[in-house]
């Protein structure tokens, strides 16, 4: 059918290379949202347009599908208490204190290895409900700090966006999961990583040392914790099965 429109324009079949030759996929099928999604998280990426993203006028450095699937998470799971591995300029520190604002309440600890400026974050009304700790989130004294800080019957959630080796992630898997409530979540963000280890400005390294391969290894000696697939359902995701609820 012919026209005028702009349908008349764009392709309703994509190709993709295979060893047999090109396969034409339907971009309307569920196969062909999957393959547009990850061609537009890898031209994403290359543009970095998570550098884009500001809350309250503080860098955020996620997708807004990120920050929109987190919000619903905190919502529905509720914490009183969100801790959070790689403040960076705080402004996924303030996102998620403005969603405490907003359920009724709470506090988030941030951790980051380095005592950014933070002006912006200092100039907000959230601040109280904020707290830096400068230190890496895998020193022990840090996370005996941050562990000192949570009560027994606060309501915890965990976000882990720091160093995304896989070494370090799981370390941190190892330390914080214990302070997750049960039917909670511990988030490890950056999974996407692996997906982007042939991209332009990725890593082969990433393939094998990044947070996906950490969440797996410690999934299979944690059978308390499993990926939730909800909080990922839009896959323009960075998070990447990275929504581990605790069971219970």
């Amino acid at each position: 059918m012919s026209g005028n429109g702009i349908n008349d324009r764009l392709p309703s079949t994509i190709f993709i290379p295979s060893a047999t030759g090109n396969r034409i996929i339907d971009i309307y099928t569920e196969e062909g949202y999957r393959v547009l999604t990850e061609l537009w998280l890898r031209s994403g990426w290359e543009r970095q347009i998570y550098s884009m993203i500001n809350w309250l006028g503080v860098p955020v450095g996620q997708l807004p599908e990120d920050l929109l699937m987190m919000q619903e998470c905190i919502y529905n799971v509720r914490p009183n208490i969100i801790v959070e591995t790689g403040s960076y300029l705080g402004g996924t520190a303030l996102f998620y204190a403005s969603m405490l604002e907003l359920i009724g309440g709470g506090q988030v600890i941030s951790v980051d290895i380095q005592a950014f400026e933070r002006p912006q974050l200092a100039a907000q009304s959230l601040k109280p409900r904020i707290t830096l700790i400068t230190g890496s989130s895998t020193d022990p004294a840090v996370v005996a700090e941050v562990s000192a800080m949570i009560r027994p019957t606060d309501r915890v959630l965990v976000a882990l966006d720091s160093d995304h080796s896989r070494a370090h992630v799981q370390k941190e898997l190892e330390f914080y999961a214990p302070l997750v409530t049960p039917g909670s979540y511990i988030v490890v963000f950056d999974g996407v990583m692996e997906i982007l280890a042939d991209a332009p400005k990725g890593s082969l390294a990433w393939a094998v040392d990044s947070p996906a391969p950490a969440i797996r290894d410690f999934l299979a000696a944690h059978p308390e914790f499993s990926v939730d697939p909800h909080y990922s359902r839009l896959q323009a995701t960075y998070s990447t099965n990275g929504y581990l609820r605790r069971r219970g």
